[in-house]
């Protein structure tokens, strides 16, 4: 498959050791910003999660700016007898420096791979991605982000932004759905729960409680009530943004 190519990129699925994408040896390994998620297949620590990914280096990698100061700790014992490609202390464009700051990071992180791969001279054009705080409208972001690290950078950005938005929000069941509304509740107007039809979904009497014990008001989202004065974000999941996208094109055309 890779023979007439010159190089392989494999992302790795959940990530860690037990990842199918381990069955090839990899040169260079880049360990992304961690954080707790899926604590049933990683671990429930930070730490045991930083070790789980870190013993999938086979030889050189380079650490993403991190959170937590654990991923430090875990990365002098689990990573020590590999080598750590540092940063390269690029300049990123006047373009680039609109995305969000967490997009912004991971940029400096593919300038570090480029760097490292001979590419020292280079010019490179921003691609779109899809659901990374995307704004569709004036009024309307979305974002897959799911779990509380995601919270935290866009909380970066609605700071940054200077707005309080309506949250147009559900969760799955098993994500910590309260950590998440902690973080963005300084720039919550309002919850309102979009309907998801998935059977791992929390079950929104339980949610909606959750709302409530934050001091937050709760309502049902309504796409057709939607109003160019509020701000909206949608949030939650790659679910949560493709319910919203379902009803978002009768939206336009009201």
């Amino acid at each position: 498959m890779s023979k007439d190519k010159d190089y392989l990129v494999l992302e790795a699925g959940l990530g860690g050791e037990f990842d199918a994408t381990n069955v090839v040896k990899n040169d260079l390994t880049i360990v992304t910003t961690i954080g707790l998620d899926h604590q049933n297949f990683l671990g429930d620590t930070v730490s045991l999660i930083a070790a789980t990914k870190m013993r999938s280096c086979d030889n050189q990698y380079i650490l993403a700016k991190q959170v937590f100061s654990e991923v430090e700790k875990v990365k002098n014992d689990v990573l020590a007898t590999k080598n750590e490609i540092l940063q390269s202390s690029f300049k990123i464009s006047d373009e680039a420096k609109k995305l969000p700051l967490y997009l912004q990071e991971n940029l400096n992180v593919v300038l570090t791979v480029l760097d490292f791969l001979g590419f020292s001279n280079f010019e490179y054009i921003l691609p779109k991605l899809f659901g990374r705080y995307q704004k569709l409208c004036s009024n309307i972001t979305i974002d897959v982000g799911h779990n509380p690290l995601a919270a935290q950078s866009i909380a970066k950005e609605l700071k940054r932004d200077q707005k309080e938005v309506i949250l147009v929000y559900n969760s799955f069941e098993d994500k910590n759905y309260t950590e998440v509304l902690k973080t963005l509740q300084p720039y919550i107007k309002e919850v309102q729960i979009i309907k998801c039809e998935d059977s791992r979904i929390v079950k929104e009497s339980i949610l909606e409680e959750v709302i409530r014990s934050l001091s937050i008001n709760v309502n049902h989202f309504d796409i057709m009530e939607m109003k160019t004065k509020n701000y909206y974000l949608v949030f939650g999941s790659f679910l949560v943004v493709e319910s919203f996208l379902k009803g978002y094109a009768k939206y336009e055309k009201r």
